[in-house]
């Protein structure tokens, strides 16, 4: 293994055989999915340690399941809280800003080399803008089958909707992202 491989990427494509290593497998992927349509952290972690502990309820369902029962689950919880977020008085919340305006750079300090660590970040922020930018439907069916990997079926279970629907969200979703990350390439 180079050095430059992630180390989580064996484990998130591993079968799991508990649900408990299905879980620790799926994190960062569940909460990436969760902070691009919350764009709040904080929102995005509460929403996927809910559908974690929620999934603990269905530990005895065969493992082929727990994939888009996972995502049902957190997609509902996301839903959810977008729901209560128009009602809440968000200014009351804490901010994730300095006193004189500025952002908290909640960077991750383990990646190597400071070039790489910008290189990443600056990919991540276009492409989680990109993603931000896409309607609900074309987003989620875009994550669930490219970067989840999910096949049509159980896309369109997770999504609550027809298989045609899932390639119709997914082809506009492709298109709309091909162009904004034209000059990125």
């Amino acid at each position: 293994m180079s050095s430059d491989a992630n180390p989580d990427d064996n484990r998130e494509h591993a079968p799991a055989t508990t649900l408990e290593a299905f879980l620790a497998a799926i994190d960062t992927r569940a909460y990436r999915f969760a902070e691009i349509s919350l764009r709040n952290r904080d929102d995005a972690l509460d929403a996927v340690q809910d559908a974690m502990i929620k999934m603990l309820g269905y530990r005895e369902r065969p493992a082929g399941e727990w994939t888009p029962l996972f995502w049902s689950i957190l997609r509902n919880r996301i839903i959810d809280m977008q729901r209560r977020s128009m009602f809440r008085l968000r200014w009351l919340a804490p901010t994730n800003e300095y006193e004189d305006g500025s952002a908290i750079d909640w960077a991750d300090e383990n990646l190597p080399g400071p070039s790489r660590s910008h290189d990443s970040r600056e990919a991540w922020l276009r492409i989680s803008a990109a993603l931000s930018n896409l309607p609900r439907r074309q987003r989620e069916a875009f994550t669930l089958r490219v970067l989840e990997e999910l096949d049509v079926a159980d896309t369109a279970k997770v999504m609550g909707c027809s298989e045609g629907s899932v390639k119709t969200h997914l082809s506009r979703a492709r298109t709309a992202l091909q162009e904004q990350l034209e000059e990125f390439r």
